[in-house]
């Protein structure tokens, strides 16, 4: 099994001896790889004919490629009573184009979807020297870059306002599109689902490019950031090497355990310095592991699977990880002994998360366009880091550029669908109904029927 994160890494430690012990017929060979390292593992498994039984899916590589290329397993045919297991899921688990293609099911959501990968952790001694408190008032734009001014000053060279896991490209788009959405309204992919458009070289993206630029101007970013995978970033953070880290909740258990003396707390992530705050809008369903297509093992991948896919599998993960990220059962998230960080955390992805509208959920047909969809290179995390760096001199452009290419992509992934007799059009983009500041409900889907 090939994964990444700290909070897997926390309960698979614990629970696959356990596992083997009560199967000792069975070998476990479980890798924790960095995020790249994911990428370029699972990669070459799939072009070589051994990639691992089970993998976490690696951020640029869509799961419709990977289907429609034959590479993972649908999960119907290898976790047993598949469709009780299924059903017992939450509303709105899963669906068509998303972890469902042509009817079947090939991974399911882990997390809640009610969560987002920028959430403010920072060390309280230097945070409070700095005069802030992140709590009582979130901070503004202008007072992030203060308080990692005043940090770097404080730290004079022994530490640093602000810690990016910069060797992940993912990071850098989850910094930018995030900051930018409390904004201006935008769902999964930067689009504004009231036009249909792409807000990438939106007043609001720019600015948030603009900031990332200032602080490091400033000089407020750890030196390194650049190269540091997210699981080094995590390492180093409570090793006091800077004040603040934008991430998701998955590192408050690690560092309980790990780091006992280490204080720090969590709030949410920077917000607009004037304007409406919008909430951060996901998709109403997700996605984590899949089974390779071609494995041996298909009756023990399933008897894995399904038991890390229900309650109370999830509910033990809680328990083992000591507050990882929220899970997709709620149940979960309310287990007795969670850390208050995690409590903190949870009540803070339920405060400012909204779910948004799907298109394959407004028109299952768009799961024919995902089927034909590739991604495009580079990507938004990519030219992120290339503006960051110099490679690439002008923003607006490069964000033009970006925009037009993921367009073209989507332009010809509907007339490839459409050519197999997909009822697809661009309009299934749009939602005119959408209100950023709600979830979006069945009957707003209705209401454009």
């Amino acid at each position: 099994m090939a994964d990444a994160g700290l909070d897997t890494r926390e309960f698979f430690a614990q629970f696959f001896p356990a596992y083997m012990a009560a199967h000792p017929n069975i070998t476990v060979q479980y890798d924790n790889l960095r995020d790249n390292d994911l990428r370029t593992t699972v990669t070459a498994g799939l072009q070589n004919g051994n990639a691992p039984d089970i993998f976490r899916l690696p951020g640029g590589l869509p799961l419709a490629q990977l289907v429609s290329e034959g590479q993972v397993a649908a999960l119907d045919d290898v976790i047993p009573n598949f469709a009780a297991w299924k059903e017992a899921f939450p509303a709105s688990s899963f669906a068509e184009g998303i972890n469902v293609f042509n009817g079947q099911t090939y991974t399911f959501p882990h997390l809640s979807p009610r969560y987002f990968g920028s959430m403010l952790f920072y060390n309280t001694a230097y945070m409070q020297q700095a005069g802030y408190d992140p709590v009582a008032k979130s901070l503004t734009w202008d007072e992030f870059r203060d308080a990692a001014m005043k940090i770097t000053a404080q730290g004079a060279g022994q530490y640093y306002g602000f810690l990016l896991a910069g060797g992940v490209t993912g990071r850098w788009s989850t910094f930018v599109n995030n900051l930018a959405r409390m904004t201006t309204p935008a769902g999964p992919g930067s689009f504004d689902w009231r036009t249909g458009q792409r807000i990438y070289t939106s007043d609001a993206v720019l600015a948030a490019i603009d900031l990332l630029l200032a602080m490091n101007s400033d000089g407020s970013i750890f030196p390194g950031s650049i190269s540091l995978s997210q699981q080094e970033a995590v390492a180093n953070m409570p090793q006091g090497v800077a004040g603040m880290f934008l991430t998701e909740a998955s590192n408050i258990g690690s560092w309980r355990r790990d780091n006992p003396d280490f204080e720090f707390g969590v709030a949410s992530q920077p917000q607009p310095n004037s304007g409406t705050v919008y909430p951060l809008t996901t998709g109403p369903a997700g996605m984590f592991w899949v089974v390779y297509g071609q494995t041996q093992l298909p009756g023990i991948a399933g008897d894995l699977l399904s038991f890390i896919g229900s309650e109370a599998g999830q509910s033990t993960w809680q328990s083992l990880s000591a507050g990882g990220p929220p899970l997709s059962f709620p149940a979960a998230n309310e287990i007795e002994g969670l850390p208050e960080q995690a409590q903190t955390a949870y009540a803070l992805y339920e405060e400012l998360v909204r779910i948004g509208p799907e298109p394959a959920v407004r028109n299952p047909d768009v799961a024919l366009v995902r089927l034909e969809s590739r991604a495009v290179t580079p990507d938004f995390g990519e030219t992120i880091q290339g503006i960051f760096t110099g490679q690439l001199d002008d923003a607006r452009q490069a964000m033009q550029d970006l925009e037009d290419r993921e367009e073209q992509e989507l332009q010809r992934a509907i007339k490839a669908a459409q050519d197999k007799g997909a009822q697809v059009s661009r309009d299934d983009w749009t939602f005119p109904n959408w209100d950023p500041t709600r979830d979006y409900t069945e009957a707003d889907y209705a209401a454009l029927s």
